[in-house]
Order: C-alpha cells, then structure tokens, then sequence
C-alpha cells in the first residue's frame, strides 16, 4: 500500500519536475485500490484536466499498466474498441502509471494531466521515480 508518505513525495517530485517544463498541471495519486490518496491542482492547471489527471490514474491502477498502454486494445479497429467505456470510463492516453513496489505488488498509480501528452508522461515518470529515491 502507498503511504502518506510517499504520495506526498510524488506530489512534490510531479511538482519539481512540472516546474522545469513550465506546466501547470493536476497531480493524482491513487492507492491499490484506485483511490484517491493525494491530489493537487498548481496554480493555472486547467479545471478540465482534473479528471483526466484522476482517470489516468486509475485506468493504470486497475490494469497495472501505463494509461497508453491500453489505446491500441480501445482504439476503434482495436481488439476491444469499447474498453474506454468500461470501469465507469477510462483515460487511454499517456500521463498514467502504476506504481509498483520493490517485490512488484502494485501499491497505487500516478496521474497527470495539464500539459502536452508527452508531458505528462515524463511528469509522472519524475513522479513515480520518486518511489526509489
């Protein structure tokens, strides 16, 4: 399970790491479960953004893999063209990550939305690296 703790430490580092890209963006954290553990909208992210920074993360919670990593299953002509419509709906675009302890266990999944897609993706790379720091 992720702590206090470390949700804060990701918040912080999803900061950092926004701050030298010049973006604003909306921060979610989100235990095993896909619940909310942390969140932070800085200061200009986009109202919009705020449940797509919550979807990221849970679509990579519930299937323990980068929210991007679902597109080529959901996209149309895909295998599963309707995946995106499941679970309450899902977010298929970078910016969502598991988050994995030392042994593998999945212990929550970092979200981010605000900038470019592939912004988003290296703030929540910084964010989750922030678990072996």
């Amino acid at each position: 399970m992720i702590t206090t703790q470390q949700a804060q430490a990701l918040i912080a580092a999803a900061e950092a790491h926004a701050g030298t890209l010049g973006v604003s963006v909306n921060i979610a954290v989100l235990d095993a479960g896909a619940h909310l553990k942390a969140f932070v909208r800085q200061d200009g992210a986009m109202l919009g953004s705020i449940d797509i920074a919550l979807s990221k993360a849970r679509t990579s919670a519930l299937f323990r893999l980068p929210s991007e990593a679902l597109w080529e299953y959901a996209k149309p002509g895909g295998p599963s063209p309707g995946l995106g419509n499941s679970n309450g709906g899902l977010t298929v675009f970078p910016g969502g990550l598991p988050l994995l302890d030392a042994q593998g266990a999945l212990i929550g999944a970092v979200g981010i939305s605000g900038g470019a897609p592939s912004q988003d993706l290296e703030i929540a790379q910084a964010a989750a690296a922030a678990l072996s720091a």
